[in-house]
């Protein structure tokens, strides 16, 4: 038998982070040569070990916890040691934090024993400087032999990265066999009585090529004071924003405009797509992180037709790493600044109309507004090649990504019969985001007295028309969008969770947003612990597979607040519960995706072994619930802000510190029949409250 070489499992390590730099470890605090256990800084691997024993053997694990935003805490039993009764007398504090160059660790020997301890404590460490997409790929690299210099210090170096630990007080042996794994080593000695002592050791990196660095200064956003009735809320919130501080990145030499990297281990990089919508999703909290996140992308915005990297005038970025990334597993040879992405552009339109309506300065919108010119252009001139008003993609090169939505893996476009769909794709959430591009880019010439507007909002009718000659289908629940169309501009008829991202876009009536929510309140879609990405119909359907049954936290957060806001509130707060409830059984540190299992066959959500964790839009999701249980929705160049709450009856009373419009602390509170008040709005913003109702369902009829 050929044995497979598999991407490696992560859903059980504990991960620190501070970004570019981040940390996986077993449960216990050993760090091992094995699988993506290692230390990361910007996409490779610059420590691949550090285990820790005490008298060369190993601790007995007892617990962990978080200590802090970007630290962990270890505890372990050295039961060997200490007096010779039941009760643990000498136990090991592991406390392990991650900084935006490398990581620090403190081991604290602590004894209650009646007699003296005597004992060795070491630190056995390795380099491999793996690429990260070896590692994802389950591929091993050598480890590299290590020099020593000053006392209590070993370096490695290659490829223009330069890895030093230092341990103050520690022996280094890192002589023949201890080479490519040299070992720290502290003599302990605590009197009888008890005692404890400390050890430290850090690891520091030089990465002059790395192509982001993690920025200085404290976050971007509010951190507002949550009081619910339902403590998951604050809970979610809580560990979510730690997350969202350690994911900070900048590009290198642009130290002023800050975005957030991806995910842990696998993304912690710019991604156009995860980058903008964690952005917008974090628009409550401020708008500093828009502006740092589209001036970062509109840098990086194509001027140029280049087949090899998918760039072109005015499109958005999809990838940025140091150097090409093969994964011949896949067939992937992505070049370094790749720009494989259907819908970052619009995406990007998007984030710049809604910054604005939350009041992002004008003086910071003008400098973007040629951006924005570029971006409607490509929308316009690249974004549909055979002319028939949809927006679609195709990989040419033969080795990039075959699927450019956010559902970008292979096999990811499935029929109903689980046949995939051949490109090129035309993908249903895909001209909901390119309707509101056009109207909201409309909005924004009107707003600031450029051309252009009327025919960016027939292009939006056009499409809209085009979508609904196209893709509605009859499924088993009544009419549905299909989930795409393929070359031959069949619809691709399996029930899916893109439809939900048509909500709010203006494609739909209202007739067909309520038909849309009518499809994703069924079971064989909301059956899990949030939204599945694919029916339990469906042939395709697997509850661990990637994209074809499993549940995304953003996905369930970006639908669940687009059934809010279009006043579906039963549907909203059926999705808001199996996302909080994933939540609980996840410690509130949401992954990327988890298995998309029944609740009544398993009573906790299932992990997805390779899931990012944190990850940015996870992580942002529980500001976009937030903004959902309050109903904020300020037009700050209107003038008005609506309040339309999901809290109330059903979810509780709500009451939140610290949102922001227009730079300006404001407070919501919502009690437990539903009712919204807003203070500290500035000045001339009018609230406009919404009593709280249910939209009643009807049937949309349509042609096919």
């Amino acid at each position: 038998m050929i044995e497979r070489q598999l991407q490696p499992v992560l859903h059980e390590l504990v991960g620190v982070v501070h970004a570019p730099t981040s940390a996986l470890g077993d449960a216990t605090g050993q760090i091992r040569p094995t699988g993506v256990q290692g230390v990361f800084h910007a996409d490779a691997r610059v420590l691949s070990r550090a285990e820790l024993r005490v008298d060369d053997r190993e601790l007995e694990g007892l617990t962990r916890g978080d200590d802090g935003p970007h630290s962990a805490h270890f505890v372990g039993l050295a039961r060997w040691l200490g007096d010779p009764a039941p009760d643990p007398t000498v136990r090991v504090d592991r406390l392990r934090r991650a900084t935006r160059n490398g990581l620090t660790e403190e081991l604290r020997i602590i004894s209650t024993a009646t007699v003296g301890v005597r004992a060795t404590v070491s630190i056995d460490l390795g380099c491999d400087l793996a690429p990260i997409e070896v590692v994802k790929s389950g591929g091993v690299t050598a480890a590299l032999e290590a020099k020593t210099g000053q006392p209590g210090m070993v370096t490695w170096a290659a490829d223009g990265i330069a890895v030093t630990v230092t341990a103050p007080g520690a022996d280094v042996l890192a002589t023949g066999d201890r080479a490519t794994a040299p070992r720290l080593t502290w003599p302990v000695e605590l009197p009888p009585g008890g005692g404890h002592t400390v050890l430290r050791w850090q690891l520091s990196t030089e990465d002059p090529r790395a192509v982001v660095v993690g920025p200085a200064g404290e976050p971007e956003w509010s951190r507002p004071e949550v009081t619910a009735d339902d403590r998951r809320l604050a809970r979610l919130l809580d560990r979510s924003l730690d997350d969202l501080r350690g994911l900070r990145l900048t590009e290198t030499g642009t130290p002023g405009d800050v975005f957030l990297g991806a995910g842990v281990p696998w993304f912690l990089t710019l991604f156009g797509r995860d980058s903008l919508w964690a952005a917008r999703m974090m628009l409550p909290l401020g708008t500093d992180l828009a502006a740092g996140t589209l001036r970062v992308l509109a840098r990086r915005q194509g001027t140029r037709v280049d087949p090899a990297t998918g760039e072109a005038p005015g499109k958005i970025l999809h990838e940025l790493r140091r150097h090409q990334v093969a994964l011949p597993e896949n067939g992937l040879l992505l070049p370094p600044a790749y720009y494989g992405t259907v819908d970052a552009t619009m995406l990007w339109v998007n984030l710049l109309h809604d910054a604005w309506r939350w009041g992002l300065p004008a003086e910071q919108i003008e400098p973007l507004l040629p951006y924005l010119d570029s971006a409607l252009r490509w929308l316009g001139d690249h974004a549909d090649p055979d002319g028939d008003g949809l927006v679609e993609y195709i990989d040419t090169t033969g080795h990039g990504l075959s699927n450019q939505g956010w559902k970008d893996s292979g096999d990811a476009v499935r029929f109903h019969d689980g046949s995939l769909a051949t490109a090129p794709i035309v993908l249903a959430e895909v001209q909901g985001y390119a309707h509101e591009a056009a109207v909201n880019g409309a909005a924004l010439l009107d707003a600031f007295g450029r051309p252009g507007g009327d025919p960016w909002r027939e292009h939006a009718a056009a499409l809209a028309r085009r979508f609904r000659d196209s893709f509605w289908v009859d499924g088993r629940y009544g009419p549905q969008p299909a989930l795409a169309l393929d070359r031959d501009k069949r619809p691709v008829d399996s029930l899916t969770s893109n439809i939900g991202h048509l909500l709010g876009t203006g494609l739909l009536t209202a007739d067909e947003e309520t038909q849309v929510a009518r499809l994703l309140t069924t079971d064989t879609l909301a059956g899990g612990f949030g939204l599945r990405t694919m029916s339990t119909d469906d042939a395709g359907f697997s509850p661990l597979s990637y994209h074809c049954g499993s549940i995304w936290t953003h996905d369930t957060a970006i639908v669940l607040a687009g059934l809010a806001r279009a006043g579906h509130r039963d549907a909203a707060l059926g999705l808001t519960e199996g996302l909080l409830s994933a939540a609980e059984a996840f410690d509130y540190r949401m992954p990327e995706l988890y298995g998309g299992d029944d609740r009544s066959l398993v009573n906790r959500p299932v992990p997805y072994p390779a899931a990012c964790r944190p990850q940015a839009w996870a992580a942002a999701g529980a500001v976009l619930l937030l903004q959902a249980a309050t109903g904020l929705y300020p037009d700050v160049p209107g003038g008005t802000v609506r309040l339309a709450p999901l809290a109330g009856a059903e979810l509780g009373a709500v009451t939140v510190n610290g949102l922001r419009v227009a730079n300006t602390p404001v407070t919501i509170e919502v009690n437990r029949t539903g009712e919204a008040t807003a203070t500290g709005l500035p000045t001339p913003i009018t609230p406009t409250p919404t009593v709280p109702t249910q939209r009643r369902p009807t049937t949309p009829t349509h042609p096919r």
